[in-house]
């Protein structure tokens, strides 16, 4: 082979010899999880598919927060193990119902873990865990939604062996994910509950000339027998964070998923604020309908989140989630054309993401992950600071908002094409931009990681990689996509529609600044919450 031959990098997060979690793979006895849906109501019952090899187990739920409760448990249970599909991860298990929970009639909304748990013969504790959300009781709602990124969660999940970007195959140079993704059977390790002080997905340290990438996220997860995806989804990593910091600020939430907005077009109907954290990187046309329709007649819609990027569809029953990624693989393609689960940006789909959210994941994507901008700042540069977002933060233009040790600006962000007029930035709303947004802050980003390794190093998300996504996409992407030659920029932008208002955070990482305490990030949010809610804003 010539020496002027560029291989493609291996992907970081799949060295051959480390496989996704699958039942009963060792001697030991093993339990597992997981309920027909993840929502309910105070009243209900709660179907528990659970197979086990051990001789007996136990059971305990847990409210999920600030101070989480316990709120049942139960010794001593027995149970069976069960026959799982190979697909398991695309069809889903197949279990039967072996055990059940009464939601008590008076129980708080909220995160509610599921844990099944027994001894190994070495004395060893074996645990593994579901969830599912309580919503508001029909006598109290709370004027806060919180709507947990299912979406994101499904695509990432890889129970199983797979999920919708790896498992079907065995070569780390050619990932293949699953199209389909079932929500009936267990969650990966990590996703749901982790110890403290895990590392998550970008970097802390300034790397060194000529520095080999790391994905401290990656290594501590294959260590400790967590999944690899532990970091880029859910409730451990994202919502927990935000729910302590808001439990303890005062405020009351109510939960939602993402999938209660695909199935219930009027989910949001009695809330004032409606807020995402973390990584929402995928939706349905559904979903992105309720929230339009939110903002429009007066909700504000309050984002502290990164990478909005996937259209997705879901069956009819809420149990598949569909992502093709090129419209050539998906078979709705040719009927239904605007449903076709690729980016947002497509021309076939033509509903560009900033349009529902003010800005898009192709518009930004990574900072400070392996080497996408390994030296940024890992903050937000302010050029508005006299917008009502930032009142009483003492912030002056030119600052930098939630740089170390918040880092609010890093692993994966959202921007929009934009330009610079005497100093300030402003949207030149090529790619579907309202026409009220405000840039506030921005940090740069970069589509993918150049590879100055000639692929004999591991990369998390190669430049290479992305480009022949967009090659494979041709004329789907329209022109300002192709020309940026992958660079980018993370923002923090609002603008208004009909008689509401959003906030867009443009950063996977404000749950990670809020729980480092940084009073600047800390103010931010309760800016935001507090005017959408109405409630008065202290000054720190």
């Amino acid at each position: 082979m010539s020496t002027d031959t560029k291989l493609m990098a291996p992907a970081a997060w799949s060295p051959r010899g480390w496989p996704s979690e699958r039942p009963f793979t060792t001697d030991s006895p093993e339990a597992w999880v997981y309920t027909p849906r993840y929502s309910y109501l105070p009243g209900e019952t709660v179907d528990l598919h659970i197979s086990t090899t051990a001789s007996e187990f136990e059971l305990e739920v847990i409210r999920d927060g600030a101070q989480p409760e316990v709120v049942h448990r139960a010794h001593g249970l027995s149970g069976m193990r069960q026959e799982t599909p190979a697909d398991a991860y695309a069809v889903g298990c197949g279990w039967e119902p072996t055990h059940r929970w009464s939601i008590p009639g008076d129980a708080r909304a909220g995160f509610y873990l599921i844990i099944v748990r027994n001894h190994t013969p070495t004395g060893e504790v074996w645990e593994r865990e579901h969830f599912i959300i309580v919503k508001h009781a029909a006598t109290h709602r709370a004027p806060i939604a919180l709507i947990l990124t299912t979406g994101t969660l499904n695509a990432y999940n890889d129970w199983g062996g797979a999920n919708q970007y790896r498992g079907i195959g065995d070569d780390p140079r050619n990932e293949i994910g699953s199209p389909l993704s079932s929500t009936q059977r267990p969650i990966a390790r990590g996703m749901l509950r982790k110890p403290p002080g895990v590392p998550q997905e970008f970097h802390s340290h300034t790397p060194p000339i000529g520095a080999a990438p790391q994905y401290p996220a990656y290594e501590w997860a294959r260590l400790n027998g967590y999944s690899r995806h532990h970091a880029d989804a859910f409730w451990a990593t994202y919502e927990r964070d935000f729910v302590i910091w808001a439990e303890r600020q005062g405020y009351e939430l109510d939960y939602l998923t993402q999938i209660d907005l695909h199935e219930d077009q009027t989910a949001l109907d009695a809330y004032d604020c409606a807020v995402v954290v973390g990584h929402d990187e995928y939706w349905s046309w559904q979903m992105r309908d309720v929230i339009d329709a939110f903002v429009e007649r007066g909700g504000g819609f309050a984002r502290f989140a990164g990478n909005y990027q996937w259209q997705v569809r879901l069956s009819d029953d809420g149990t598949t989630q569909y992502c093709y990624r090129l419209p050539a693989l998906d078979p709705a393609s040719d009927t239904t054309p605007h449903l076709t689960t690729t980016v947002w940006e497509a021309r076939s789909v033509g509903r560009p993401g900033a349009a529902t959210v003010g800005l898009n994941g192709l518009g930004g994507t990574l900072t400070r992950y392996g080497v996408a901008a390994p030296r940024s700042s890992g903050g937000f540069t302010v050029y508005r600071p006299d917008h009502w977002a930032f009142a009483g933060t003492d912030l002056y233009y030119g600052d930098l908002l939630g740089g170390a040790p918040a880092f609010l600006a890093t692993f994966e962000v959202d921007g929009v094409e934009y330009s610079f007029r005497r100093g300030l930035p402003f949207p030149t709303f090529e790619d579907g931009a309202p026409e009220t947004l405000e840039i506030l802050a921005i940090c740069p980003a970069v589509k993918g990681e150049e590879d100055r390794f000639n692929g004999t190093l591991p990369l998390g998300s190669s430049d290479s990689g992305i480009q022949e996504l967009f090659e494979a996409l041709g004329d789907e992407l329209p022109d300002y996509v192709r020309e940026n030659q992958s660079r980018g920029s993370g923002m923090i932008a609002t603008f208004t529609r009909g008689a509401g208002e959003v906030f867009n955070g443009g950063s996977t990482q404000w749950p990670h600044a809020l729980s480092t305490g940084d009073p600047f990030v800390s103010q931010v949010v309760r800016n935001v919450l507090d005017r959408f809610t109405g409630r008065t804003t202290k000054a720190i």
